[in-house]
């Protein structure tokens, strides 16, 4: 990376006799430049260091992780975009943030006014955890702190927390957030954790962890839960609740399933459990029925007795598949603009250490004044070349900061499809109660009929008929309680729609302004060198005749 230190000044009187003679260019407007930075009187080497500086990798919009909303931020004036001087490396930080940017706003309006994940460490597992004597498995934890907006004291929370609290919380609010845009958590990454160096993945991690948390804080409904308080403010370590133990889910389903088969249909599910997705494995009879519904719906061709009707709903989800789809070709296309202005750069840097050898060698074996002019031309170039290459490089981080936004929607992608999958296994919940009843009531019409047909009636079917009498009370309250989870999805479902819409049109904006007023910038910079460089050397376009008599 290169040095944001001012290259060294050259030494007193250096080159001056040849810039009297230079007949392309004023000696008062070449020192100028040469002042500003002379690639002669630097090594090879520490030009080298300068000419191909290392822009972020092409994946960098996916790697980055800046460490709040901070990084969305105004476009920057193009002043601030090409810098303030020669002692400018780059533009305004990404790390600065503003007021006036939808993020920092949305970060402005939430309960929290800081939230940072810092200080990593390791940790050893429990010695019960471990298989092997004297090998206990390590972990890494990370210092959670958090202040609340408008704490009158200001108190300032920190917890330790490890990756696999930070999963428990993900599980904790998919449950109780089912309906709603729940930010995802950074993925486990277990094979980047192998290929890369512990630090840079660690470091990594962190930055994500806290985006995460911001995230999380900027919705409007996950921001004040308690939920959240609770795992920002909690000491000690995070239990793991049962409700999210898929092991001891299994084995309670597993259990119960012998009773709920004895029973056959009688085996309601409560009211309690049916707010809540079969999928969990607490309930595998459920989980059959629920199965067996969906084969018979989608399979079978049979109409279910409760269907999407909303027409809006399903419109805006087309809408969104069609979003989704052109979103991802513009990352893609995004990826590569950001590995092209990488190349451009280290290549521009490349030509410019190419051009300081040609004139170092011009200049070591210089004999006559036509050498000594090319010498300084070949300088220009260079230095030319060294200003484009560090333009370039500035600019891809620009363009990484802006562009950043379209990942940052796709993985917004992740959480509608997971808020409409809680929609879909709603209403096939309320599907298969409401086939159980049509089954129940099926039954009963059975046994009465067979009943009636036995002189004083049979008295086994008749307590058999009250029976499934009291199961279809049961499952009737069921089927309320799902309806109502159902519609309470569904409004989850609407009013995430119209924030996401919302949010959606606030980024781009200021994304779009962004990218185009950066890459506006940077490009009036370098075409200005280059156009100083061409008007320093216009001379050989006048033809031979007009040169100095000392180049005939």
């Amino acid at each position: 990376m290169m040095s944001s230190a001012p290259p060294p000044e050259p030494p007193a009187g250096a080159g001056d006799d040849d810039m009297e003679s230079l007949p392309l260019a004023a000696a008062s407007d070449y020192a100028s430049v040469a002042s500003t930075f002379d690639p002669l009187l630097s090594s090879a080497s520490n030009y080298a260091s300068v000419a191909s500086p290392r822009s972020p990798p092409a994946h960098a919009a996916y790697t980055l992780s800046p460490t709040s909303s901070s990084s969305f931020v105004d476009p920057p004036s193009y002043a601030d975009a090409t810098g303030a001087g020669a002692g400018s490396s780059s533009p305004r930080s990404a790390s600065s943030p503003s007021s006036a940017s939808p993020r920092s706003a949305r970060a402005a309006a939430s309960v929290y006014a800081l939230l940072a994940v810092s200080d990593p460490e390791t940790e050893a597992e429990p010695a019960a955890t471990s298989l092997v004597p004297g090998s206990a498995p390590t972990y890494v934890s990370y210092l959670v702190t958090s202040v609340r907006r408008g704490d009158p004291a200001q108190r300032r929370h920190a917890v330790r927390r490890r990756f696999r609290d930070f999963v428990t919380l993900a599980d904790r609010l998919a449950e109780a957030f089912r309906g709603y845009f729940v930010p995802p958590r950074p993925d486990k990454n277990t094979v980047e954790s192998q290929v890369m160096q512990k630090d840079e993945f660690v470091a990594q991690r962190r930055a994500a962890l806290e985006r995460y948390l911001w995230r999380l804080a900027e919705h409007p409904a996950i921001g004040p839960s308690d939920e959240l308080r609770v795992f920002l403010q909690a000491e000690g370590k995070m239990p793991l609740p049962g409700s999210t133990d898929v092991a001891s889910r299994m084995l309670d389903g597993a259990a119960r399933l012998p009773r709920q088969l004895i029973a056959g249909e009688e085996a309601v599910a409560a009211p309690q459990d049916v707010v809540q997705p079969a999928k969990g494995g607490r309930d595998l009879l459920r989980i059959f029925k629920e199965l067996k519904q969906s084969v018979v719906t989608d399979w079978g061709g049979v109409k279910p007795p409760l269907v999407e009707e909303d027409r809006e709903f399903l419109e805006k989800k087309e809408k969104l598949h069609e979003w989704e789809q052109q979103l991802t070709g513009a990352s893609q296309q995004a990826e590569a603009l950001v590995k092209a202005q990488q190349d451009m750069g280290e290549t521009m840097g490349a030509l410019g250490l190419a051009f300081v050898r040609l004139t170092k060698l011009e200049t070591e074996e210089a004999m006559y004044d036509s050498q000594r002019i090319r010498a300084a031309d070949s300088r220009r170039v260079a230095t030319a070349a060294v200003k484009a290459s560090r333009a370039c490089r500035d600019l891809n981080a620009q363009t990484v900061k802006y562009l950043d936004t379209l990942h940052e929607h796709l993985s917004i992608m992740l959480s509608v499809h997971t808020a409409f999958s809680d929609r879909a296994s709603a209403l096939l919940t309320v599907q298969t109660l409401m086939s159980d009843l049509a089954s129940l009531q099926s039954r009963i019409e059975k046994l009465e009929a067979a009943s009636s047909k036995i002189f004083g009636g049979d008295r086994a079917r008749i307590r058999k008929v009250e029976e499934l009498r009291e199961t279809i009370r049961a499952t009737e309250d069921a089927k309320f309680c799902a309806l109502r989870e159902y519609e309470r999805i569904k409004e989850n479902n609407r009013s995430e729609l119209q924030r996401l819409d919302r949010e959606r049109k606030e980024d781009i904006l200021v994304m779009l302004k962004g990218f185009v007023t950066s890459q506006a910038a940077y490009a009036e910079k370098i075409v200005g060198g280059w156009e100083t460089v061409a008007a320093e050397t216009s001379g050989y376009s006048r033809g031979t005749n007009n040169l100095p008599s000392y180049m005939d």
